[in-house]
């Protein structure tokens, strides 16, 4: 992933970095380097504690049934991007109201 930076001096003259696409999140450093390694750190914690924030405030429903599926990827595909492809069949028998 690629995220946009500013970097300014203050001054004090620390560089003081901003992720634009993270508001709020922002870092420093004595050099231009330390202050790019921080930002980095900063991204990745500000991604981690949004991930947990929307993680919790997701509703997921429970099943009250156990369910069993199964996959064949015997006959898996990729598409353009690279990616797996798999069909998956469930039951309808054992889905809750199926």
């Amino acid at each position: 992933m690629k995220f946009n930076i500013t970097i300014e001096i203050d001054e004090d003259g620390r560089y003081v970095v901003e992720c634009t696409d993270l508001p709020g999140c922002l870092s420093e450093g004595e050099t231009l380097k330390e202050a790019i390694e921080n930002i980095s750190e900063a991204i990745v914690g500000c991604l981690k504690s949004r991930l947990k924030v929307a993680g919790e405030q997701l509703k997921i429903p429970s099943f009250h049934h156990k369910l069993d599926i199964s996959l064949d990827i015997t006959g898996t595909t990729h598409s353009s991007q690279g990616q797996a492809v798999i069909n998956i069949l469930l039951p309808s028998k054992g889905l809750v109201g199926g």
